[in-house]
């Protein structure tokens, strides 16, 4: 119906993978099927796309009953038990690893899948490309994002398109406080890149377009350990974004991904590594569970139907981000157990160091009277 917003939801969870955390069962996947075609016969749903990620099952969906809906988040909660079950019973690792409750309560955030939802009008044309990550967290997505819509070396349209010249407005949220900040893209760009540099913390969540605040792009922020107390897995982010016509062209949306930044994520969550963009048929996670891989399908939108996919990152000019980040791979785990590989003692998702401090506590002896630590004077200014 003109003028009707649509919504699209992605909603992913680690329901159980085959040999590790390394691939979705095909069985799992035709299960949570099941329940989509129901959800879309009985008018829930309009369309729906199944896919998965290395561990994760990713449902994406399209709908007329908007952001955070009860009947959606159900459906994708029932998607993801009957998963789960599948999984149990063919013994798959860590079978309902990102369920963490028993019962629906009426929204599935917080419950530990990875949710992503936009409403909008449909354009004449409408499409919107979908990233899912593995082994990494949602701040994983900042320096994308930064690039595809504020950074003019990357996106041209910021300076030739104007409809885009006015730039955009970041959404950015404080996942330790539950707070959101709002921050105006270029003349606040400065104060945007002093909090999105820690991506542990500060994590965009929704870019709009500064002239009409019509939504660009949503990620996911859901952080498991803070939710749970306790490590089950990274978080593995999902994002949406909305390209051409007064939004950057798909192009200038993959581009940012052909840098292999690190990311903090991979082995037990608890490692920095590169973000490797893969086609859906590499999206499986081996060396060292990855390293972090991120995959892209564009889609188009009609009438709220999903048209597509195209596998975006399926393609030879991804080749040698590709190559580099084998590269940069290399060199993060001849690090070993040290710093920068592994993550800092406040990040890690996983660490024993407590009960080593607690074991030698005994052990630690104060230093010597009148010993000092070496430290060189600075020197004075040259003229």
């Amino acid at each position: 119906m003109a003028g009707e917003k649509v919504t699209i939801s992605v909603i992913k969870a680690d329901i159980g993978s085959i040999a590790g955390h390394h691939k979705v069962h095909p069985d799992t996947i035709l299960a949570a099927s099941r329940v989509l075609v129901e959800a879309k016969k009985r008018g829930v749903i309009k369309s729906f796309y199944i896919t998965h990620v290395g561990d994760d099952l990713q449902l994406i969906m399209t709908h007329f009953k908007g952001v955070d809906s009860p009947e959606i988040h159900e459906t994708a909660w029932k998607a993801f038990q009957e998963a789960t079950k599948v999984a149990k019973d063919l013994g798959l690792y860590a079978a309902g690893q990102d369920l963490l409750s028993d019962a629906f309560s009426g929204n599935i955030r917080g419950m530990g899948p990875g949710v992503a939802e936009m409403e909008f009008v449909e354009r004449p044309s409408e499409p919107v490309v979908v990233f899912m990550a593995d082994k990494t967290e949602p701040g994983a997505f900042n320096m994308p994002l930064y690039r595809i819509f504020a950074d003019p070396f990357n996106t041209a349209g910021l300076v030739i398109d104007p409809r885009m010249h006015d730039g955009f407005i970041f959404q950015v949220l404080d996942v330790y406080e539950g707070k959101i900040v709002e921050l105006s893209m270029p003349e606040e760009m400065y104060d945007l890149l002093a909090l999105i540099g820690t991506p542990s913390r500060y994590i965009i969540k929704r870019v709009f377009r500064k002239s009409d605040r019509e939504i660009g792009a949503v990620v996911s922020s859901e952080r498991l350990s803070l939710i749970a107390g306790r490590y089950v897995g990274k978080d593995d982010p999902v994002m949406i974004v909305r390209a051409q016509s007064g939004f950057p062209a798909v192009g200038e949306v993959l581009e940012p991904f052909s840098f292999p930044h690190l990311v903090a994520g991979w082995m037990r969550g608890s490692h920095h590594g590169p973000l490797m963009p893969v086609g859906l048929k590499d999206a499986k996670m081996t060396r060292f569970d990855g390293p972090p891989r991120v995959v892209a399908l564009g889609f188009q939108i009609k009438n709220g139907e999903l048209i597509g996919p195209a596998d975006l990152f399926d393609d030879p000019a991804f080749d040698e981000t590709r190559r580099t980040a084998q590269v940069i791979t290399d060199y993060m785990r001849r690090h070993g157990p040290f710093m920068p590989h592994r993550l800092g003692p406040e990040e890690m998702e996983y660490t024993t160091l407590p009960d080593v401090l607690e074991k030698l506590k005994q052990r630690f002896k104060p230093v010597e009277m009148g010993y000092k630590p070496h430290v060189k004077a600075p020197e004075e200014p040259h003229d």
